[in-house]
């Protein structure tokens, strides 16, 4: 198993920082939480209490109350758990934001299997699925609190239907400073190679880097994208780098039926490129158990060894 520590800035307080710092210069930008786990939120609800509504643990009416301020003309982001804002108040998203094109910002923290020693009722191994069926619905996922501060600049600087999807965890940075030079529009490079590609995002782009680190000791030249808007995806720049390697790989915490994989091969058919895929992520009917995100990684075939191990298979014609 390989750790990610967790030492480096939160991408949560990274996105709430920068709203927050919009909000002091616009009174028109209003944020709603049904949470107040982040550290960041008490200085919005000390500073800017007109402008910051704590919803109580009702998501369901958080949307609502969200929509209502859009439809007056407010900029509204929603902040909560990943599997409250999206399981739980999912029929609201649906007929209320998703069937007036509001321009609501829903912002998740905790995503995949984030909420650890939690199990079922705080993953989400299902939501990038449940958000991509959304008509209109922009989602997207940071690796970074870099990349999370930059969407946030531009969510705000732009407001859309959109769905974030934040770690709860710090997380090492990613970008150093890139982010700007090496986005084109959803996705970047942030590792060369020639042998192989793989594609993940969030808190797998690291254990993608950490396998590129390890497969490079087997002489095993692995390039790593990450594709941080999975939709809508932009299909013809993400077909034309992963044309430039003869094998793929994807990774992801999420259930592989309608995941983040399925997006890619999506692409990948609708282009007509064909190249050797090796998916992995969650299987139906996969074991819930408690333990650590690594323990789980390890159950389910997604930690760092198992990336090594399918990179490398297919770079060797044998995956």
């Amino acid at each position: 198993m390989t750790e990610i520590k967790s030492t480096e800035r939160l991408m949560r307080d990274a996105f709430i920082d920068t709203v927050f710092q919009a909000a002091k210069a616009d009174r028109d930008l209003y944020f709603l939480s049904a949470d107040f786990g982040a550290a960041a939120l008490d200085a919005f609800r000390r500073d800017l209490p007109e402008q910051f509504i704590h919803t109580g643990i009702c998501e369901q009416n958080m949307v609502d109350l969200g929509a209502g301020l859009a439809i007056a003309g407010k900029r509204v982001m929603l902040y909560a758990m990943a599997p409250f804002i999206t399981a739980r108040c999912y029929e609201q998203i649906k007929a209320v934001l998703v069937s007036m094109r509001l321009p609501v910002t829903l912002i998740a923290v905790g995503v995949g299997l984030g909420y650890d020693h939690a199990t079922m009722t705080h993953f989400t191994p299902e939501d990038v699925a449940a958000m991509r069926a959304l008509n209109g619905m922009e989602v997207l996922s940071p690796c970074d609190a870099e990349a999370a501060e930059a969407l946030a600049r531009d969510l705000i600087a732009r407001p859309r239907l959109s769905y974030v999807r934040l770690e709860r965890q710090g997380m090492a940075p990613a970008y150093n400073g890139t982010f700007a030079a090496l986005k084109v529009d959803g996705l970047a490079t942030l590792a060369e190679g020639k042998d192989v590609v793989i594609v993940a995002c969030g808190y797998l782009t690291h254990k993608a880097l950490k396998a590129r680190e390890q497969l490079a000791t087997a002489g095993i030249s692995a390039a790593v994208i990450d594709l941080f808007r999975i939709k809508p995806l932009n299909g013809a720049e993400l077909v034309r780098r992963l044309a430039m390697y003869p094998a793929v790989v994807t990774v992801e915490e999420q259930l592989l039926d309608g995941g983040f994989g399925g997006a890619v091969l999506e692409a990948m058919a609708d282009a007509g490129l064909s190249r050797p895929v090796r998916r992995l992520g969650l299987r139906d009917g996969f074991e819930v158990v408690n333990g650590s995100r690594d323990h789980l990684h390890h159950l389910y075939g997604i930690d760092t060894p198992y990336i090594v191990a399918a990179a490398a298979g297919l770079a060797s014609g044998q995956g």
